[in-house]
């Protein structure tokens, strides 16, 4: 796969990042004195490749026996956390070349409040052989005691000009013929984040030349119309049809959740006279709700319904 054959594996490799990777370049001087580190930002921005370069850079040949990779998406338990977590941990070893054990926990936000809690006394109990890398898409997420043991590091989306020149790069490697308009495209389409736009250009290159009409036939662009199509069924109070349309999306395009989230608030804040400070309290609550781990389908049909209250309010006003 393209996203992991052009991952960068060092902290000079990654794509922009510029302030996070000159901080961490000079916190990796002196590795020793290195505390635990919390990656923030939006999914595709680099944080993990960034955890991943970091660990390689402090352990060398040795990053294999002295890291632990897990992901808190399907970790996210208190029984991970004091099982496989406090055990490699604890252990000890008396090898010079490495100064610590490096344990990364990805998508950390998507874990328990109490699992998290137990996290934050083994951080303090064995900081002084391990140290931990966190991801989060949401630093909220992350409870206080945590967050004030870490040096925070903010990503952003990656530019327009960044990504384009990345996704030329790759083509060129590849020797795939592209044009400057399809990347763009890809680039629009993926929303910045760099790891979908990989996959969906390998795609694209799958089918043909990475022209705008393969790379809409990849992405399906139809999809995006079809979620204001959508918004306005549930608008107008037609929620079978909407909840028809949902599920579509959901189980035949593929559309994410939190794809999906965002297209509706973009499409709902452009419908006539629905309460648009509303409807941002309703958006922030089904946004919560599925960060805690609810089940999609039901909270984005739940959301279609308050849409069709919002609605039936504009028509009488």
């Amino acid at each position: 796969m393209w996203v992991e054959k052009y991952r960068p594996a060092k902290l000079s490799e990654m794509v922009n990042q510029a302030d996070a990777v000159s901080r961490l370049s000079a916190l990796l001087k002196k590795p020793q004195d290195m505390p635990h580190l919390l990656f923030t930002g939006p999914p595709g921005s680099g944080k993990t490749t960034m955890a991943s370069a970091v660990t390689a850079e402090i352990l060398g040949q040795y990053w294999r026996d002295f890291s632990l990779e897990l992901n808190a998406s399907d970790e996210r338990g208190i029984d991970t956390i004091r099982q496989r977590i406090k055990v490699f941990a604890s252990h000890t070893d008396r090898r010079v070349e490495v100064p610590f054990r490096v344990v990364l926990l990805d998508e950390a936000d998507n874990m328990t409040h109490d699992a998290q809690t137990a996290l934050r006394r083994i951080m303090e109990e064995f900081s002084a052989g391990t140290r931990f890398i966190l991801t989060a898409n949401y630093a909220s997420s992350i409870i206080e005691p945590i967050q004030s043991r870490c040096a925070i590091f903010r990503f952003s989306r990656f530019s327009k000009e960044d990504v384009v020149n990345h996704l030329g790069s790759v083509c060129r490697k590849e020797k795939t013929r592209y044009t400057e308009g399809a990347l763009a495209l890809v680039y629009e389409l993926s929303g910045g984040d760099l790891r979908q736009a990989l996959n969906q250009l390998q795609a694209a290159a799958s089918i043909g030349p990475v022209d705008e009409q393969n790379v809409k036939r990849i992405f399906v662009s139809a999809k995006r119309g079809s979620v204001k199509e959508m918004v306005q069924h549930a608008v107008r109070g037609d929620f079978q049809k909407a909840r028809e349309m949902l599920a579509e999306l959901l189980f035949v395009y593929g559309v994410s959740e939190t794809d999906l989230l965002k297209y509706i608030n973009e499409d709902a804040s452009e419908a006539k006279g629905v309460d648009q400070a509303e409807l941002a309290k309703v958006m922030a609550e089904y946004d919560y709700r599925l960060i805690q781990g609810a089940h999609p389908e039901i909270q984005l049909t739940a959301l279609l319904a308050e849409l069709g209250v919002f609605g039936r309010k504009a028509e009488r006003a």
